[in-house]
């Protein structure tokens, strides 16, 4: 096995970004006794000091309302970054609406995800077998199983076994119990009970018993700003000071990588990053490379590493990368209900976000052709005492009196319900780079293509009537009852839950990467984030990047032992 060296610091492979991906792959490489240079686009970020957890929103401008640079409000766990990053520019064509989030900072976008933890199922991984569409995953769930379980132990998911086929149970032992419900929720489920809809505790990485040098959480503060308990799971206290304690990691921050080279024998052989704090570029020896630095930036490196050899790019025999973008549908439905108010005031925080979640429920009846789209959705729930913030949703307008009363009759009796559904692939769905604009370092630009098919819109439109029917049976009323789905549903990019353009694939012809993430055209080049889902099913994407960065980084770690890698 070849290293090199940076820094003074020898290293047997290079990773790049240090979010879910990343993280995990260092830390499963430096467990395994290899040595990790670990590059970090964004700053360096401490969540133990950084983190404002207890801040209330009358110490924020604006009461903490979300911001053009701080979209998911003041103190949201994103330092640096955003749907825009100062001079770092994308562009989207003409006719296309999407938007790219970038957290740029240590940690990634692990600081502030919702830690939504759901596993695919048998269903999602051979899909495209059964209605036709898009393509399968070179893998059966039975293959990635015992690493979900591995990576939920590790990470600490709470949650129950319900016995739901959308839903695979965990191995005994490895989920921590979830919180109770509460009774916004209660009523919810009773309310879907009598559609014959189920739910179910949602899966999150949020500690309800210690675990390692981590506290349990003590249901007060918003998952978003961070968790300086380490309750919240984010890479920055977890995977990363476990991977650090192995003095195996040496990790560089503030430095965006440009592009990788390879030698005369094809194998990569260096890694370009720009020092984005003196505007320099430093070139570093790659004895393996793993990309990991989001699924559209992953992209970008591979697109932007062309030569007079490769125009098309790095690991682009296939024509794929930056093909098959796709996001998580998104829609909001949220209405009021009166059995819920006048409640007694008490702290109902809980873990901040849903307690419980409604799974998709209608495989059989889309077997039996009963569904005018493919594949599912699940709903996140909302409701109950949160700190009041001034801008609860129904809150009325006016004045004095009259918009303190509405307030109260409000807070507290208002639901919601977030539809995040799959999307399919489509050919108008895709990335490119840009050959008319760069960023501030010279860097040639991603340019985002995007629409949403009628699958899509005619998913929404069923959750649309779907959640108007869950709320109308508990006795409440829709805010926006004549929500069309082309209104409803969310841009592409916004759920941020974008995956697909380096995909894996059973043949090199129309895929990027192997089941291993190996790349198929360099042999020491692997991709460990989203981009190599072969599909993007309905549930939230970080715990499978992180379950297949554990199993790929695994094998990676044994092929380097070996010498084969």
């Amino acid at each position: 096995m070849s290293s090199a060296v940076h820094e003074g610091f020898a290293y047997d492979a290079v990773v790049v970004g240090s979010g879910a991906g990343g993280a995990m792959a260092a830390y499963v490489l430096t467990e395994a006794g290899h040595r990790v240079l670990l590059l970090e686009a964004g700053r360096h970020y401490d969540p133990v000091k950084e983190t404002p957890m207890f801040h209330t929103p009358a110490q924020a401008p604006l009461r903490g309302a979300p911001t053009p640079d701080k979209p998911f409000g003041f103190f949201d766990a994103t330092v640096d970054g955003g749907w825009q990053v100062p001079g770092e520019p994308y562009t989207v064509a003409e006719g296309s609406e999407f938007i790219w989030w970038r957290a740029r900072m240590l940690g990634g976008r692990t600081n502030h995800w919702g830690r939504f933890s759901l596993r695919f199922s048998p269903h999602d991984f051979k899909a495209a077998s059964r209605d036709g569409h898009g393509a399968d995953w070179p893998m059966e769930y039975e293959d990635l199983a015992p690493w979900y379980d591995r990576t939920e132990k590790l990470v600490g998911v709470c949650g129950n076994n319900p016995g739901l086929d959308d839903l695979p149970d965990s191995a005994p032992g490895v989920l921590q119990p979830p919180p109770k419900a509460r009774v916004p929720e209660l009523l919810l489920a009773a309310a879907a009970g009598k559609l014959g809809i189920p739910v179910a505790p949602m899966r999150r990485a949020v500690l309800t018993r210690p675990l390692d040098e981590r506290q349990a959480c003590f249901y007060a503060t918003a998952c978003g700003r961070g968790c300086s308990i380490g309750a919240a799971f984010q890479t920055t206290t977890s995977l990363l000071p476990l991977a650090r304690a192995t003095g195996r990691l040496h990790t560089v921050t503030d430095a965006l990588v440009r592009s990788v080279s390879l030698g005369e024998s094809g194998r990569a052989e260096r890694v370009t990053y720009v020092d984005r704090s003196s505007g320099r570029s430093v070139v570093v020896a790659a004895p393996v490379v793993v990309l990991a630095a989001s699924a559209c930036e992953s992209a970008r490196i591979l697109l932007n590493s062309r030569t007079d050899k490769l125009p098309n790019g790095l690991a682009n025999s296939s024509g794929q990368v930056g093909r098959n973008l796709m996001d998580s549908t998104g829609a909001n439905v949220a209405g009021h209900i009166p059995a819920l108010e006048g409640r007694p005031r008490y702290n109902e925080d809980g873990h901040t976000s849903n307690h419980i979640f409604i799974p998709w429920w209608l495989h059989d009846a889309q077997a039996r052709g009963e569904l005018d789209f493919p594949r599912g959705y699940h709903f996140e729930l909302g409701g109950g005492f949160a700190m009041p913030n001034g801008r609860q949703a129904g809150a009325g307008s006016g004045y004095g009196a009259a918009l303190r009363a509405s307030v109260q009759r409000h807070y507290g009796a208002t639901v919601g319900l977030a539809l995040r559904g799959e999307m399919l692939p489509n050919p108008s769905s895709f990335m490119e780079i840009d050959e008319h604009v760069r960023d501030r370092y010279g860097i040639p630009v991603p340019k985002f293509h995007w629409r949403w098919t009628d699958r899509e819109l005619n998913q929404v439109a069923h959750g649309l009537n779907t959640a108007r029917r869950i709320i109308e049976t508990m006795g409440g009323t829709v805010f926006d009852p004549e929500q069309t789905p082309e209104e409803a549903i969310k841009k592409g990019g916004e759920i941020i839950h974008e995956v697909g353009t380096t995909r894996m694939g059973a043949r090199a012809r129309d895929s990027v990467t192997d089941q291993w993430g190996r790349t198929w055209d360099v042999p020491n080049l692997y991709v460990m984030d989203g981009g190599v889902f072969a599909s993007n099913p309905h549930k939230n994407c970080t715990l499978t990047i992180m379950t297949l960065a554990m199993r790929n980084a695994q094998r990676l770690a044994d092929d380097m032992h070996k010498g084969a890698a």
